[in-house]
């Protein structure tokens, strides 16, 4: 940890708020939370989380800053190559755009953009593009880009939702979403499945397993049969997050991009430590006890998983490749 950078005296601050009410949330517990729930409240905290609070998060290749950079912040060659995927799908079903999680807002800003320089009138604009957002921060960073970005006229199709719609047509976009969803923490034992969970431990945490005691879990996770020894995250949330997808969705596609494996590589017999990341000011590390509120915390996603969620649920696997390929596909 000695080569972190050391958090500013207002960023320390700012963390021991959250610790104190996460250490409270365990002793209501009675000594105990899952990871999943500690990831939830680092992450996501009214005021106080990572993505709540209002600290700077997403880096830019010219001005630095930030955590960590992703790629909508690197070039608009992204989401202009992405709007080709959008318009075959818009011109389909006559759909709009929901975007899950828009960042910064530049991906959004970005995608309008090209769209627009598609046809004359913004005939290549959707009526809609919608932009389901958690933190009110974001949100405010969000109407900022766009507000530099966009003329009026693109600016009032834009709409921010607090949940999702009933029903829904058109384009989904998810970029480095699945990953930051909360995840479990599962233990292979001897004696059988363990839970990873944290409690109190001074001023700070500390890992406690516990046995995994959640039925549905346990089901699902036995299906795997992983060695003995074999520690790994698990996310059953990010499989109910595609579900209610596919339940709102009536025509159209969904795509996400992300980091993660096919299930035969996720779980390959060694990686038995897991994906957990964390990232500070541009350093990844494996620590999500520390520095809590001021990194972001994430796991890959185990795309098989996805995909069998999906088709389980109605939708039809369209596609399943790397981010290069995809754009390679889409020009």
């Amino acid at each position: 940890m000695s080569t972190l950078p050391t958090p500013s005296f207002d960023a320390k601050i700012h963390s021991q708020r959250l610790v104190e009410l996460i250490q409270f949330e365990i002793e209501k517990a009675a000594g105990w939370i899952d990871f999943a729930q500690f990831m939830q409240l680092a992450l996501y905290a009214l005021g106080l989380g990572y993505y709540n609070a209002g600290n700077q998060k997403f880096g830019d290749v010219k001005s630095g800053g930030g955590d960590f950079v992703t790629a909508p912040q690197i070039s608009p060659l992204f989401a202009q190559t992405l709007s080709n995927q959008i318009t075959q799908v818009l011109q389909l079903t006559n759909g709009n755009i929901l975007e899950l999680g828009a960042g910064t807002g530049k991906l959004a800003a970005d995608i309008l953009l090209s769209l627009a320089d598609l046809a004359p009138d913004l005939k290549a604009v959707p009526a809609k593009y919608f932009i389901l957002e958690v933190s009110d921060h974001l949100r405010q960073v969000q109407l900022e880009t766009l507000q530099k970005n966009l003329s009026q006229d693109l600016i009032q199709r834009v709409e921010w939702l607090n949940v999702l719609p009933t029903s829904f047509s058109g384009t989904v976009i998810g970029n480095e979403v699945l990953d930051a969803i909360p995840a479990h923490i599962i233990h292979v034992t001897a004696n059988g499945l363990n839970e990873r969970g944290v409690v109190i431990d001074g001023d700070g945490f500390a890992w406690q397993d516990r046995a995994l005691i959640n039925q549905s879990l346990h089901a699902e996770v036995c299906k795997l049969n992983l060695p003995e020894g074999y520690l790994t995250e698990f996310c059953p949330a990010a499989s109910g997050l595609i579900a209610s997808l596919a339940n709102m969705m009536q025509h159209g596609a969904i795509v996400m991009i992300d980091y993660g494996f096919s299930a035969r590589e996720y779980y390959h017999p060694q990686r038995n430590q897991g994906t957990l990341m964390c990232h500070y000011q541009h350093y990844a590390h494996t620590e999500p006890l520390i520095y809590v509120g001021l990194q972001d915390i994430t796991a890959h996603v185990d795309f098989t998983n996805i995909a069998y969620t999906g088709v389980n649920n109605g939708l039809a696997l369209a596609g399943f490749c790397s981010q290069a390929q995809f754009l390679m596909n889409c020009g």
